[in-house]
């Protein structure tokens, strides 16, 4: 489960109320108590139910029924409920709308993805990057590992990653390759893994040694026939591909042979559709 802090929860109600409900204030509604109810519209990967959960038990509302992050459901499926005053149910009603319309539309998203690439290679992993929209990291690791996808770096401090931008001051790629020993011996528990836009560079960092190659805008025709190869002169050698890879092309690049596909694309996915009902006093028949 990732952890995802309750400052994080609070931030996304001070968003949304820096005060307090205007409406709700001036209609005189507040104490009246009612049910929320989150249903989705389409087919749908939840994810981040629980957070919302927080944002309602935040407010004070009292959540009664919930189902989990990874879940899949089809259009009309009731996932989320709860009782409380009308203040409350108004002031949580945006902030966990959002939440769950971003996070689930990642999460469904991501599994579209998977199930793509793995119908063209079922051994094919998928890892997303770094390059998420700025403030929502916790969310969008939660999304996408609730889609069948793992964070390919989830920062610097983790991963041995060299770009063309760390040759320029190393040398170049030769003087890199002269170094890998003295590299991989200081990270022996880690992989280290080079990126690459040509062949050229590919064959001689594979007959180097290296742990891992990463191919960038590389085109699938060219990786198709190259990823055999360097596989025969490295069979343990990590391959990734990344740069590009969206629904469209994404099967193609699986069918390659590598051993991952790196991308950005579920970060920036249609929010799912997510349908929010509030009713006074009687609540629902059925909650969920």
């Amino acid at each position: 489960m990732v952890f995802i802090s309750q400052q994080f929860i609070e931030q996304l109600i001070q968003e949304d109320v820096p005060y307090f409900d205007l409406t709700t204030q001036v209609l005189g509604i507040g104490d009246r108590t009612g049910t929320i109810r989150f249903t989705t519209r389409a087919k749908t990967v939840l994810a981040c139910t629980e957070e919302s959960a927080s944002i309602l038990r935040q407010v004070g509302a009292e959540v009664i029924a919930i189902l989990a992050t990874g879940q899949i459901l089809d259009a009309g499926v009731p996932f989320l409920s709860a009782t409380g005053n009308a203040a409350a149910l108004h002031l949580a009603w945006k902030p966990a709308q959002n939440l769950l319309e971003y996070a689930c539309g990642v999460a469904t998203k991501t599994y579209n993805l998977v199930q793509l690439a793995q119908a063209a290679n079922q051994d094919v992993m998928l890892y997303t990057t770094r390059k998420v929209i700025p403030g929502t990291k916790p969310i969008a690791v939660k999304a996408i590992l609730a889609g069948g996808a793992y964070p390919h770096r989830l920062g610097v401090s983790e991963t041995v990653l060299i770009f063309q931008q760390h040759l320029n001051f190393l040398g170049g790629i030769d003087s890199f390759i002269q170094q890998l020993p003295v590299i991989k011996r200081q990270v022996k528990e880690k992989k280290v893994i080079v990126e690459v836009k040509d062949m050229a560079t590919a064959f001689n960092l594979a007959a180097s040694g290296i742990d891992g190659i990463q191919f960038d805008k590389v085109n699938a025709e060219a990786l198709a026939e190259a990823i055999p190869q360097i596989k025969s002169m490295n069979p343990t050698l990590i391959t990734l591909a990344a740069g590009g890879i969206n629904d469209a092309n994404i099967a193609n690049y699986a069918a390659t042979g590598v051993d991952g596909l790196v991308l950005t694309a579920p970060y920036y996915a249609q929010p799912a559709d997510i349908q929010v009902e509030m009713v006074c006093r009687g609540g629902f028949r059925d909650l969920l």
